[in-house]
């Protein structure tokens, strides 16, 4: 038996799946494409999460595309981040190319070109069907691990919480929340402290500076309603095919802030909500998030402990979750342990740093008599990667170089004309992009603020009415009527010893 022989049947007896599965493309032996080897992933094993990584340039887009839509095809539905903006055409059919059905005839079946279902969700001012989530569904715990907050301010924001549910006081959006913190040391602060405690104005004055922060990055858009409904992303069409849900990133780089916050928060409203699934053989829901170091950079410790538990756990829920990234490293290495699927485009050693970091991903990867992983990585041309996933049993599969099927949708993005006609027949624009500020804590606060400033007015004003109205009795009441002590000056010189004596002289020379 040839090498060549050996190898299809090396690769054939690894990939073979007895359920259903995604045809991924065909193994390489060196440089040349082994027709029929086929590399296969079984959709039993797709909830055990993957990773694809590869220099800028390599195809890692493309690769995305092809496992979204044959998803899709097999009604699975799908989440895609698009950070870079290139993933709407997977609305539109390929136009084809003669190099498409040159590659296609390497691998060993035609290629067939297709359009998919497709809803366009944003997170920003961008066209969309905008995602939204309140402050209170976030929760206490959430929250204080998004604003990566101490032990100290956690304990004020679960008494702040409970305080809202006690006193009915709807937590939607961060004017809500700053709301909240503001008057729980000003106008709130003796009735909060009678109840729960003394609140520290140190460390509400912290918490607000962390809410400011998520509020730069453009939080006032995300928190609020009307909330989505994660449901939402589970559909499937009249055809049967899954809905492709396109997230549009491409203005949110510099935000990883909000990024990494919405992303906990989906995640952990997904695992909260979804039944267990128990070992299915297909995934429930699929999610690639692009540019997946956006998510770790600015991540907290409590963060990225967060992201791990909702890793390891959420796959029991059917939910498969894909990072897409240039280099494995950028995932930490407590996520990338939990990743089944990898799949490895070229990387490029141009410095000494490069090459150290080429040999520490070789080592995330079986190893193979028929390659040097390391030497291989630096080969691999466009729309080529190193693949292992896990089979039915949940063994890894040995490593294949592989020849990639090409997307059956555009390799291009969407004209505005074409993405303004998907986003105006969408029933979820309707349903979420109606802007709803109904009555909540901030309203009813402040209401209750004028409410205690009128009530401390008009006890003012009547104290002030009281003291003028004494003020008044006083000067109007009637004087006591005194007789006086002092004589009257005529009586006073009439009656005098010495005028007495004068008078009675004159009359009596008057006399004589």
């Amino acid at each position: 038996m040839s090498e060549k022989e050996t190898f299809l049947n090396y690769i054939n007896k690894g990939y073979a799946t007895e359920g259903d599965y995604i045809r991924l493309g065909a193994a390489m032996l060196g440089e040349e494409t082994i027709t029929n080897a086929f590399v296969d992933l079984p959709l039993k094993t797709l909830n055990r999460h993957g990773l694809i990584a590869g220099a800028t340039g390599t195809g890692k887009s493309k690769t995305l595309q092809v496992l979204a839509e044959n998803l899709s095809e097999k009604g699975i539905p799908v989440l895609l981040m698009d950070v870079k903006g290139d993933l709407s055409g997977l609305a539109a059919a390929s136009p084809g190319h003669p190099k498409i059905d040159e590659r296609h005839a390497k691998i060993g079946f035609e290629f067939t070109a297709k359009k998919f279902p497709v809803e366009i969700l944003t997170l920003s001012e961008q066209e969309g069907t905008r995602l939204r989530a309140t402050v209170s569904e976030f929760g206490p715990v959430l929250l204080s691990r998004i604003l990566d907050l101490n032990e100290t301010q956690s304990g004020i924001v679960a008494i702040l919480f409970k305080y809202c549910d006690d006193s009915k006081l709807p937590l939607l959006d961060l004017k809500d929340f700053k709301k909240v913190l503001q008057y729980a040391t000003q106008e709130g602060k003796e009735e909060l402290e009678a109840e729960y405690g003394r609140i520290s104005t140190a460390s509400t004055g912290a918490i607000l500076r962390k809410v400011v922060e998520i509020e730069q990055q453009g939080g006032e858009l995300f928190f609020g309603e009307r909330s989505f409904e994660v449901q939402d992303l589970t559909r499937v069409d009249d055809e049967g095919k899954g809905i492709i849900s396109i997230l549009r990133l491409t203005d949110i780089q510099d935000k990883p802030k909000l990024f990494s916050t919405f992303m906990l928060q989906l995640l952990a409203e997904i695992y909260g909500t979804f039944p267990e699934q128990g070992d299915s053989d297909r995934p429930e829901l699929v999610l690639f998030i692009d540019e997946a170091h956006l998510i770790f950079d600015e991540a907290s410790k409590a963060l990225l402990s967060q992201i791990e538990s909702i890793v390891k756990l959420i796959r029991s829920k059917g939910i498969g979750i894909y990072f897409v990234t240039q280099n494995p490293k950028d995932i930490p290495a407590s996520v990338l342990s939990q990743l089944g699927l990898k799949i490895q485009h070229a990387l490029r050693a141009f410095t000494a740093n490069d090459r150290k970091a080429i040999k520490l991903t070789a080592e995330n990867y079986p190893d193979s008599e028929y390659y040097d992983t390391a030497e291989v990585l630096t080969q691999l041309g466009i729309g080529e990667a190193l693949v292992s996933c896990l089979n039915e049993k949940g063994i890894p599969t040995p490593l294949a170089r592989t020849m990639l099927r090409a997307p059956m949708s555009r390799m291009d993005v969407l004209t505005q004309a074409e993405l303004d006609a998907i986003i105006g027949a969408s029933k979820l624009a309707k349903k979420y992009n109606e802007h709803i500020d109904r009555e909540s804590a901030y309203e009813l606060l402040n209401d209750k603020i004028d409410r205690i400033k009128t009530l401390e007015e008009e006890a003012k004003e009547a104290e002030k009415k009281k003291e003028e109205e004494e003020k008044a009795k006083k000067r109007t009441a009637a004087p006591r009527s005194r007789k006086s002590t002092r004589m009257n000056p005529i009586v006073k010189v009439l009656t005098s010893a010495t005028f007495i004596r004068g008078f009675l002289g004159v009359l009596k020379k008057v006399i004589k």
